[in-house]
């Protein structure tokens, strides 16, 4: 939720912010307008409310056509009363109605536009040169299937399209990779966590994520309930309503769990095999921390990336996402894509976003300061490993024969240095 103070404050910030998104700045008039109604009403209501009260007093010690009056002037405040209650009430919805429409407020550093003016900012690697190799590369659907790795037709058999089974030496890489992940996320100090993938209404409005894309995320109507498309949302909620302490510094989570997205609009992009899929399995990174070490910690989150990147032995280029691409809770994200030799060209593998105090705010996640005063967090997440990944692995790692080598921090937890064809 948009800070109204910085609103208020400063509108001029908050429409360039809307106007780099994308997005319609006539809001942040219509919300300043929403809060003077409230602001009024409910001034004039206060001031009604005292005088009605004072007025049964006069009432009490009148009498006779003095109490008549009186009685009658007692009718007609209670009836104003009412009417600026409502008011009061109807302006406080406007206000929030209006203020989970607007994104949060960009990074003055994140590029203007949308999907395709994000800013390389490095480049990590050099793809391979098959044709120097003397072999064309195959597709990681046909490298999976060769290796026994992946059941496309029978995971659309049990569940649908864009459904799928990994298994044996597929099952077993996803694991080792995962399970790498969490190590390394462990000894960075974040504190391991398998988390929910159903969330209740309020908790995934509060993370951001019902405000333009509902029909993303798999809804339980019966139980109100909604199907996590990453674990930031269950992360974001755990510690809603709560005062932190973050005396010693951020409070870092990283989260294990399956993830499910409808996909919603897609249809007829990545249909083939798993880079675009209703499930899959993440390890995501959560931070809160004080707003002033925001920028510094997304820094880290992105650093803790690409070191697992480069253990995965991986060409990348890291890009500055632009602001018409941002979800609305981000002010800033990083995307590092890996390099996928079939499509040529580079695809996302992970994300890095720094909320700031946006999710926060609505979630009423607070901390204590010095004096004994409470402000809101900021909060960020960044993706240490995801299904995903096994595309860019296979395809990058691939030999003339089908096999595929395993990068070697992986070979610890899969057992195996070479994956070769079933």
């Amino acid at each position: 939720m948009i800070d109204l103070k910085l609103l208020r404050e400063n509108p001029d910030r908050v429409r360039a912010s809307q106007r780099a998104r994308g997005e319609d700045e006539s809001v942040v008039d219509a919300i300043l307008a929403a809060e003077e109604k409230q602001r009024s009403s409910l001034t004039a209501f206060e001031q009604l409310r005292a005088e009605q009260k004072s007025m049964g007093k006069q009432v009490a010690q009148a009498q006779g056509d003095e109490k008549q009056a009186l009685l009658a002037r007692t009718k007609e405040i209670a009836a104003q009363v009412k009417a600026n209650q409502a008011a009061a009430d109807e302006a406080a919805a406007e206000l929030a109605t209006l203020q989970r429409s607007i994104g949060n407020v960009i990074d003055e550093a994140t590029p203007a536009g949308g999907e395709d003016d994000y800013v390389v900012l490095e480049e990590v690697g050099t793809p391979r040169d098959f044709a120097a190799e003397g072999f064309e590369p195959k597709d990681h659907l046909t490298l999976a299937e060769g290796l026994g790795a992946l059941d496309m037709a029978r995971g659309a058999k049990v569940s649908g399209s864009r459904f799928y089974f990994l298994k044996g030496v597929g099952a077993r890489l996803e694991m080792a990779m995962l399970q790498l992940a969490m190590q390394r996320a462990i000894e960075a100090g974040f504190v391991p966590m398998i988390t929910p993938t159903l969330v209740k209404t309020d908790i995934l409005a509060g993370a951001g994520f019902i405000d333009h894309h509902a029909e993303e995320v798999y809804r339980l109507e019966a139980d109100d309930l909604w199907l996590v498309g990453t674990s930031e949302v269950a992360l974001a909620g755990y510690h809603a309503d709560e005062i932190l302490d973050l005396s010693q510094g951020p409070i870092r989570y990283a989260g294990q769990s399956t993830c499910y997205r409808r996909e919603a609009g897609s249809y007829g992009k990545d249909t083939a095999g798993i880079i675009r899929v209703h499930q899959f399995n993440k390890i995501e990174m959560f931070v809160y921390c004080k707003p002033e070490e925001a920028a510094e910690e997304h820094q880290r989150l992105l650093g803790w990336e690409r070191e697992m990147l480069d253990l995965m032995e991986l060409p990348y280029r890291i890009i500055d996402t632009a602001a018409g691409d941002l979800g609305g809770p981000a002010a800033r994200k990083f995307d590092c894509e890996a390099w996928v030799p079939t499509q040529g060209k580079h695809r996302e593998l992970t994300s890095t976003s720094n909320c700031t105090t946006f999710q926060a705010r609505r979630l009423k996640t607070r901390y204590r300061v010095d004096g004994g005063g409470t402000e809101v967090v900021a909060t960020l997440n960044g993706t240490l490993a995801t299904t995903r990944w096994i595309v860019a692995i296979l395809e990058n790692h691939q030999q003339a024969d089908g096999s595929v080598v395993v990068p070697k921090a992986l070979r610890p937890f899969i057992g195996l240095d070479v994956l070769t064809p079933a």
